[in-house]
């Protein structure tokens, strides 16, 4: 048998060991009232852009200037028809707080399809964001819902070119964005019911910007907010450009869309 002067020391190391181990657990519990990470699901995929590089611009992106913990959908077809498969699931935006839509199938007609997508949307109570081609997805449909829930409708859109940014409203989603700000590249979706009968920003959307490029003095909405069934929506027809997509300006204000949607964007 060890002496006792011997198994003392031990003894106190053991349990300095031990209170240094549960002081770090506890520092790594989160405090009382501090926010989760937001649990968002990203679905891209389609014809006519590079989402298999855009996917990762988004998700590192806004994950570099909010804490978020994704998921991903990517089903990529050149085919305007393709139906993305969680789509089917009635419940297939459970669990999530929001969702990312960033996809390109304008040719899908299945009113049933598409209106499954919105009610997804309103029976989880997740938040929408939409970017560029997600809102000429679907355009096919004879359905209403979807674009209600985007808050404004397009159907077809401009020559590939920079665009000019004008503020249309003080709102704290784009109030940091530079007034007059250029993308690096673009395609500008014509949102303008004045110059494209097809095209309508519903009442519930509010308009924060508008864009133009040189080969038409027409604006035409671009950056907006929008309410649906008590689900808030931020949209953009801008990104068609990874180039844009990556700007600091552009994932700045998708990440602000994001945060009030969820309204966190004081935090």
């Amino acid at each position: 048998m060890k002496p006792l002067r011997l198994i003392l020391p031990i003894a106190t190391l053991i349990v300095a060991v031990l209170a240094v181990t549960l002081a770090a657990q506890d520092a790594k519990k989160p405090e009382a009232g501090e926010k989760k990470p937001i649990r968002a699901l990203l679905i891209t995929g389609g014809c006519c852009h590079d989402y298999d590089t855009q996917k990762k611009i988004l998700m590192a992106g806004i994950g570099e200037r909010t804490e978020v913990k994704w998921d991903l959908v990517y089903e990529q077809f050149d085919g305007r028809e393709h139906e993305i498969g969680i789509y089917d699931k009635p419940d297939w935006a459970a669990g999530y707080d929001v969702v990312v839509h960033n996809e390109c199938y304008g040719a899908v007609a299945n009113d049933a399809f598409v209106d499954r997508i919105v009610e997804g949307h309103v029976k989880a109570g997740a938040s929408a964001i939409f970017l560029h081609c997600s809102m000429h997805s679907y355009r096919a449909a004879k359905t209403d819902e979807y674009r209600k829930l985007i808050g404004v409708s397009s159907f077809n859109h401009g020559k590939h070119h920079p665009i000019t940014l004008k503020k249309l409203a003080k709102h704290p989603v784009i109030d940091p964005l530079p007034d007059g700000w250029v993308t690096p590249n673009g395609e500008l979706y014509n949102t303008n019911p004045k110059t494209h009968p097809d095209a309508k920003i519903w009442d519930t959307a509010t308009a924060l910007a508008e864009g133009t490029i040189p080969s038409t003095a027409d604006p035409q909405a671009c950056i907006w907010v929008n309410e649906y069934k008590g689900i808030r929506v931020f949209g953009t027809t801008l990104g068609h450009h990874n180039e844009t997509m990556s700007d600091p300006h552009y994932l700045d204000l998708v990440t602000r869309g994001l945060l009030w949607t969820q309204k966190r964007l004081g935090e």
